[in-house]
């Protein structure tokens, strides 16, 4: 029994000096080993253990062990040579031709939000407003009280606020806190007129439909000046509305209510009713909602250090989403944060 230990050892390692591939060593591997479904010429050898007598076990186990570590370490030195073996034909075979033009990457693409809103700036960058920024997350004060809604007023229900974990601390319900901000930094103690966009993400702890979003683009807009009215406000948003939307595009003005602004408007743009998702999106009416706006309430321009007898302004909070759903006939608000590709690789 011994001596059919030595010829198995002696044929295995005869056959290993033919292995030159992974597929060969593997095939070699079951032929000794075994497999899941069959059993190796060592494992067929060893079965003849429980044939022999005490006397003859030692002898022969340890035969067997002898011949199973060679194996092993004939397959473990042979596995390391048919892979580098195996990996210089690789690079050989794929060599790289440095002088041949390398592989073109896909450009990305600007968000549509993002593409709006440059193409708000220019327009406005052209009737002398400047951009200025203001933080996403926002004290109690500067987002309300400031603004004209005192704790307990009940204004504050227009907006579905979230709130942080630190008392006093939101996140931002429009970009409205930035007036206050501009004027007291900009306006230098209310000495000086300003004329701003304020550009930024708000947030909102409102029901996701096809024409509202809990968060979205806002871009707040404030002039102060002297002798500023009504008429310069409806005049700049005139003025913006024929160079985004177009000779088509039509606005109106409504009567609203803002607690900061006095008199306060919504102004809308025409989106059509040409389908069923038209009806919806505009509420039967074949208008969209794009902006708050009015002039700035007394107590917001104290507020922000300038005296009311003195100075006037007016202020507006446009969406971005919106509008660029008119520009470009989108009827679902909720495509510009799904991430869907076929949406985003339009713009």
């Amino acid at each position: 029994m011994l001596d059919q230990l030595t010829t198995l050892e002696h044929a295995a390692l005869e056959e290993m000096t033919c292995v030159t591939t992974s597929e060969a060593l593997t095939a070699w591997q079951g032929r000794y080993f075994g497999t899941k479904r069959s059993k190796g010429k060592l494992d067929e050898a060893m079965s003849a253990l429980g044939k022999m007598t005490a006397e003859e076990r030692p002898a022969f186990g340890k035969r067997a062990n002898e011949v199973k570590q060679a194996l092993l370490a004939a397959a473990q030195s042979t596995e390391t040579a048919v892979k580098t073996a195996e990996l210089n034909a690789s690079l050989q075979a794929g060599k790289l031709d440095v002088t041949l033009p390398g592989t073109p990457i896909k450009r990305g693409r600007l968000h549509p939000s993002t593409v709006t809103l440059r193409r708000m700036y220019a327009i406005f960058a052209k009737m002398g407003f400047e951009v200025y920024r203001s933080p996403d997350v926002e004290t109690d004060e500067l987002n309300f009280e400031l603004l004209n809604m005192p704790p307990d007023h009940p204004a504050r229900d227009m907006w579905d606020t979230f709130h942080t974990s630190q008392p006093g601390v939101v996140l931002r319900t429009h970009t409205s806190p930035g007036q206050i901000r501009s004027m007291r930094e900009l306006g230098t103690g209310g000495t000086k007129p300003i004329r701003v966009i304020l550009p930024g993400m708000v947030y909102r702890y409102e029901q996701v439909t096809a024409r509202s979003e809990m968060q979205f683009n806002q871009l707040e807009g404030i002039v102060i000046g002297k002798n500023i009215t009504m008429a310069d406000l409806k005049g700049v948003f005139t003025e913006f509305s024929r160079h985004f939307f177009g000779k088509e595009g039509r606005i109106r003005f409504r009567g609203s209510y803002f607690p900061f602004t006095e008199p306060s408007v919504e102004i809308d743009v025409y989106y059509g009713l040409e389908s069923e998702r038209d009806r919806m999106l505009t509420k039967g009416t074949g208008w969209l909602e794009i902006s708050g706006a009015g002039m700035v309430h007394p107590t917001v321009l104290r507020n922000g250090g300038y005296d009311p007898d003195e100075w006037s302004g007016f202020a507006f909070g446009m969406g971005v989403e919106r509008p660029a759903m008119r520009l470009y006939g989108i009827n679902d608000i909720r495509y510009f944060w799904q991430n869907d590709l076929r949406f985003l690789e339009q713009f």
